[in-house]
Order: C-alpha cells, then sequence, then structure tokens
C-alpha cells in the first residue's frame, strides 16, 4: 500500500470517531511507525509502506480513534520551543500555560540568577523552558508523583539544564527546603463534578491527581498560595495558572494570604488563565 492510501483511508477511520484534526493526528502516526518526519511523507507520498510498518501504523491509529492522546501515542509533545517526553503518568503541557513562560521572561529580563519553585512539576515542562531561556536561573520542582519527576528528569537531561535544577517527591504541605524568587504553578483547579464533562481524550487518558481541584476547584490552589507564603521571599512573586472563572476567589486567597495582585493575563481566548502576585 502506497503511504498516501494509508494516510487517507485512516484519516477517514478518524473522522468517523470524531477526532479533531484527524489529518495531522494521521500524519503524526504514521510519522512514528515508519520513523521518519512529515516532510518525508509529502515527498515520498506514493512510496510503499512496508508490512511491519503498516501494522503498527493501523495500531496506532486504533488507539486514537479510541481517544488516547496524540502525545501518549508518539511520546512526545512539543511546548514552547522545545519537545518534551510525555507519558500516561503527566498532564499534557497546554499552549496556554505558555503564558506562564512568557511572564517570567518578562518580569525577569533584566535578572541574571534568581531561585524558583515549581508546584506540581509534571513534565516540567513550565520549569524546564525557563530555565532553557535563562541560563543563570536555578530551579526546583516538587509532585506528588515519582513518575512525573522520572520524566522531569529525563527532560532535563535532554534539554540539558539538569545541573540547575533539585526534583523533590513532596507535595507543598510538607515541602520545607530553601526560600524563592519566584514560585510558579499549574495546580489541578478543575472541580471534581466537572471531571466527568471533560474531553474524553482527557477524561479517559490523562491522571485524574493533575486535574482535580476538590469540590469547589480550588482545593489545590489553596495550598499552593498558604505555603507559597511562607516559602517566598518578601517581594517575590507567585505565579499561578487558573480556570477561566476563578479570578475573583483566587485574587481573595492571594490578598487573605500576604499577597498583592498585581495581573490577570488572559489566554488566545480572552479567559483569564495566568494571576501574578507579590509577596508584601
Amino acid at each position: 500500500m502506497k503511504i498516501e492510501t494509508a494516510i487517507q483511508q485512516a484519516n477517514n477511520i478518524l473522522k468517523k470517531n470524531y477526532i479533531k484534526n484527524s489529518l495531522l493526528d494521521t500524519e503524526l502516526l504514521i510519522s512514528k511507525a515508519i520513523n521518519k518526519d512529515r516532510e518525508y511523507l509529502i515527498l515520498n507520498n506514493k512510496m510503499k509502506i512496508r508490512q511491519n510498518d503498516y501494522a503498527k501504523f493501523k495500531k496506532l491509529i486504533i488507539e486514537r480513534s479510541k481517544g488516547k492522546p496524540i502525545a501518549h501515542l508518539v511520546g512526545k509533545k512539543n511546548f514552547w520551543k522545545y519537545d518534551f517526553y510525555i507519558d500516561k503518568n503527566v498532564l499534557i503541557p497546554r499552549p496556554d500555560t505558555e503564558l506562564i513562560i512568557e511572564q517570567v521572561l518578562k518580569i525577569y529580563k533584566n535578572k541574571q540568577n534568581i531561585k524558583f519553585l515549581d508546584v506540581g512539576v509534571g513534565s516540567g515542562a513550565i520549569l524546564l523552558s525557563i530555565l532553557s531561556e535563562k541560563k543563570g536561573f536555578f530551579g526546583t520542582g516538587i509532585d506528588i508523583s515519582k513518575e512525573c519527576l522520572n520524566i522531569s528528569k529525563k527532560n532535563a537531561i535532554k534539554l540539558k539544564v539538569n545541573e540547575r535544577v533539585k526534583l523533590y517527591k513532596s507535595n507543598i504541605d510538607n515541602f520545607k527546603k530553601g526560600k524563592y524568587d519566584l514560585i510558579i504553578s499549574n495546580p489541578p483547579y478543575i472541580k471534581k463534578l466537572d471531571l466527568s464533562k471533560l474531553d474524553k481524550d482527557i477524561r479517559n487518558f490523562e491522571p485524574h491527581i493533575a486535574l482535580d481541584g476538590g469540590l469547589d476547584g480550588l482545593s489545590e490552589i489553596r495550598k499552593v498560595i498558604n505555603k507559597s507564603a511562607e516559602l517566598i521571599k518578601k517581594n517575590g512573586k507567585l505565579i499561578l495558572e487558573i480556570a477561566f472563572n476563578q479570578r475573583i476567589e483566587v485574587k481573595k486567597i492571594l490578598e487573605n494570604n500576604g499577597f498583592y495582585v498585581d495581573a490577570v493575563i488572559k489566554d488566545l481566548a480572552k479567559n483569564d488563565r495566568c494571576i501574578i502576585s507579590k509577596k508584601i
């Protein structure tokens, strides 16, 4: 079978299963199966696909048609400027989360050397992207998942920033190491009852522990803010990702813990997404 025919047939299968971006996903999966980039597909689409590669490709398409995320199937996700190793144990990084990196680089553009903490480090996407941009920064990441920390470590080595990273298995309540110029976090902030309403890609395949923000969606955010008040230096910054409808509540929690809200940043859909505060 020619590559172009295999792509057409698989694209139709994904479309019938209501998979968004079916053609892009098909191309990414055939690239994975034949171990070539997408440019190769365009230049060689009349070539025949080998039987064992086609068997691999069919298996990947079946998995994708059931909703398994493309990042899990190809084992990576592009975020900021880098490809990060991803597996089922970590939350897949989203483009909206790049706002945190943009804001950190803007706030600290004239600073060469700071110590910062990432609470709930996951794949390391936020922490390691910042370290890759700022060669004098030192980062600490904590997570309650050993699997997340292993992926973070792997990504740190890949991006050659591992000598400026410390990773600890801990929840925020019990973490006591160091004082920080900056704390960042993309904590779980979805209401427990709303988890069942998420797209099947997320609901059935991504770790609920990285999504579940408790009954009101704020339980983990509260913990991060409460503990950050102890861990952060005076005038240090706390930058959080939040849900589109949490600005007012999060602002109150911050103010009650001795933080002044500098700004609320909107995402590409013009929803509140990132809140920047300062310890006073």
